[in-house]
């Protein structure tokens, strides 16, 4: 018997489940219309990425074939003797050298003792600024970050020993390896006072910044004695095996040679090869042909590496005028160390217009947050 409370439930589920199947429906259809549009969405962003990865394999296959081409050009490896000299001249490599005299390697050698004391002491000196006369120039966690053990351990006792019996060692020889007398008696300076801070800060055990300061300052004098050394015979070998080459593939070709100096970041900038080797070259091509190449490391490839950035550096310098030629500010950015967005990017940030160049933006527009903590 069908009550009214039976009927009125019936009802009730029957309209529900009408609802319920709609609102189903419906949801389905939405995502459906949601994943078509989100299909599309993909399709198009994917299309659009793909006309860059064409441009891109259009540019590699330019350099590509361009580095086999570049001619003359000087690699220049720096590396502990001074550099390695490599001449590519009609797609093939002449000839790889090392010009420098070993006085370069030895002086240089010897000038090196104070940083080498120094790197084993440092992870072991107080994390506080000292009181030098330029304590004030010593970024306080930039003193931490290296300081990282801290004076409360002697762990750097044996390692400046056994660096002390390098020093007693190379001392005991300096005699013999035939060097000028100068210079023989410069690096003898730099490694008895050498000596003498190490085994006094060791029968202490203990150092501090004063003490060694004190001792690098001892040293100073010799180790620019060592320098002019140094500098003489970079400049001899350097310019010697310059004008060799030049005299070997004519004036016709030199005027035009390209030379890349791959280096580190901490002497990318007046890098002593780079001094020399600019005035062996066609004066009015230097500041376009002469390429300061910083690496994080030594590449496994350096010839490579320095035709693959040189290929780049030269296709971009002709794309930049034919490219926009109309523009001559977007064609240099193109064709130099500016990237093309920067200019955008400084405007964006507030940065006015006669300070939005290369050299100045990086200071224009330096962090707020740091320039209110440098206080």
């Amino acid at each position: 018997m069908a009550t009214r409370r039976g009927f009125i439930g019936g009802a009730s589920a029957v309209s529900a489940v009408t609802l319920l199947g709609s609102s189903t429906q419906a949801s389905a259809a939405t995502a459906q219309a949601a994943t078509a549009e989100t299909a599309a969405e993909t399709q198009a962003r994917a299309a659009i990425r793909a006309v860059n990865a064409g441009m891109r394999t259009n540019y590699a296959t330019l350099k590509s074939d361009l580095i086999k081409r570049l001619s003359p050009v000087v690699v220049v490896q720096n590396d502990a003797k001074g550099g390695k000299f490599t001449l590519i001249h009609d797609g093939k490599q002449l000839e790889t050298v090392n010009p420098v005299g070993e006085v370069f390697e030895l002086a240089k050698s010897i000038s090196h003792v104070p940083l080498g004391i120094f790197s084993v002491m440092a992870p072991y000196l107080s994390d506080k600024v000292p009181n030098l006369p330029i304590g004030s120039r010593i970024d306080p966690h930039d003193l931490k970050m290296v300081a990282f053990k801290g004076p409360a351990t002697d762990g750097w006792i044996i390692p400046l020993q056994d660096y002390a019996a390098t020093l007693i060692n190379a001392r005991q020889q300096l005699d013999k390896a035939n060097l000028p007398p100068e210079l023989v008696t410069s690096c003898g300076k730099v490694l008895d006072e050498a000596v003498a801070f190490i085994q006094a800060s060791v029968r202490s055990k203990t150092f501090d910044m004063a003490s060694f300061a004190d001792f690098s300052a001892k040293v100073y004098p010799s180790i620019r004695t060592n320098m002019t050394h140094a500098a003489a015979a970079q400049i001899a070998g350097v310019e010697g095996v310059m004008n060799r080459w030049r005299a070997q593939i004519g004036e016709a070709a030199w005027k035009d040679l390209y030379t890349v100096v791959l280096s580190i970041w901490t002497t990318a900038d007046l890098n002593q090869a780079s001094i020399i080797i600019k005035r062996c070259m066609n004066a009015a091509k230097v500041a376009t042909h002469l390429i300061d190449l910083p690496t994080v490391e030594t590449p496994s490839d350096p010839i490579f590496v320095a035709l693959d950035n040189l290929a780049r550096i030269v296709q971009d310098n002709i794309a930049a005028e034919m490219v926009f030629p109309t523009d001559q500010k977007v064609a240099d950015a193109l064709k130099g160390k500016e990237d093309l967005l920067s200019d955008e990017i400084l405007k964006q940030l507030g940065v006015p217009a006669g300070a939005r160049t290369a050299s100045t933006a990086s200071a224009a527009s330096a962090c707020p947050v740091r320039k209110t903590a440098a206080v």
